[in-house]
């Protein structure tokens, strides 16, 4: 990676691009600690592209965001990037692909070091779950957040996650520590009688991921239910995908289908975190994803139930806390920046 270059200015700014199947996002991180933009810049993604189109893609969204701040180049000292994964620590794209680069070009592709070579600055890495569990636990920690640790769990198509010791994203050897979705978890008690055992689409069966995403809710979880609810709205639906984008919107309404199947998904994520407890012993346990943006009453009701479900001793409730990853969609971004900032700051130390 290219060493930042910030002895000559004392007024340096890091821009963060969070990547997605869809849309990149950007935000600018001052030297302060400040945010410049309080929202959504995004551009087209073009993933499906291909790798060179995706690139000069982040580039146009590294160019606009320094428009719409107003920032002149010249203060930029380091970008940080975040894609969905599996990818290493440093940005190469796992060489089995990914659900958002399956196309063969991007297999093995080096998408850090390409775009570092595209601006000519340092590009710092992580994978989205990593770039929001360390958005998420700077925010809730402040300036204590060197000092903590926590994991996080983010609830999407799939179940992405990080963990952050003292303040630093835990990578691993191969960059994917923190794939918190493929973590294999007890089934018994979880599952009704006669309810299929959960399978997941890396080929797992039992994993996380196969009960709390909105995969799971689509494979799994929503065909057993509706076998149990004969006559529920939800069978008049063109398609699995379609219901199981409508459950959280009945769960809100207090329906009997959708709240088993979220009381199912609080288990799992319950269970994983369970786990964490005995492993890293967290301070903090954040669950992320589209419950944040639910209504209040059922996203409280879900952080609770995974509360619930998280099997701590006495001494560890008294010092850990559960708590929701903030500002969702702007949490990658956010959070790459955090990543590069403090790679800057090094340098500067």
């Amino acid at each position: 990676m290219v060493v930042p270059k910030v002895a000559a200015t004392g007024d340096w700014v890091v821009v963060g691009l969070d990547n997605g199947g869809t849309a990149n996002n950007a935000t600018v991180l001052d030297r302060t600690g400040t945010f410049l933009v309080d929202g959504l810049v995004e551009v087209p993604s073009r993933v499906l592209e291909g790798p060179e189109i995706a690139v000069e893609s982040l580039a146009d969204a590294f160019d606009n965001i320094l428009a719409v701040t107003k920032v002149d180049r010249s203060r930029v000292v380091a970008v940080g990037l975040d894609t969905p994964g599996p990818a290493s620590a440093n940005g190469v794209i796992s060489s089995k692909g990914a659900t958002n680069f399956s196309q063969p070009a991007w297999w093995g592709f080096d998408f850090r070091g390409a775009l570092e070579a595209r601006l000519d600055l340092p590009v710092v890495y992580n994978n989205d779950g990593n770039a929001a569990a360390l958005y998420a636990h700077h925010v809730h920690f402040g300036a204590e957040a060197h000092t903590k640790s926590s994991v996080s769990a983010i609830v999407g198509t799939g179940l992405g996650g990080g963990v952050v010791e003292q303040g630093k994203v835990v990578r691993g050897a191969a960059g994917m520590a923190g794939e918190l979705g493929h973590v294999h978890i007890p089934m018994h008690g979880l599952l009704e009688e006669g309810q299929p055992l959960p399978s997941c689409g890396c080929g797992f069966l039992g994993d996380v991921e196969s009960v709390s995403s909105l995969t799971g809710i689509v494979r799994n979880l929503l065909p057993y239910w509706l076998t149990r609810h004969p006559d529920h709205p939800l069978h008049g639906v063109e398609s699995l995908k379609a219901a199981a984008k409508q459950v959280r919107s009945f769960a809100e309404q207090g329906d009997e289908l959708a709240l088993r199947i979220f009381e199912q998904q609080a288990m799992g994520l319950g269970r994983l975190f369970t786990i964490s407890a005995n492993f890293t012993d967290p301070d903090c346990y954040f669950v992320g994803g589209g419950v944040v943006e639910a209504a209040p009453h059922f996203r409280d009701w879900f952080l609770e139930r995974v509360r619930h479900h998280t099997l701590l001793r006495e001494e560890q409730v008294a010092v850990s806390a559960f708590a929701l990853v903030p500002d969702r969609d702007m949490a990658g971004a956010r959070g790459a920046a955090i990543a590069a900032a403090e790679t800057v700051a090094f340098a500067l130390s």
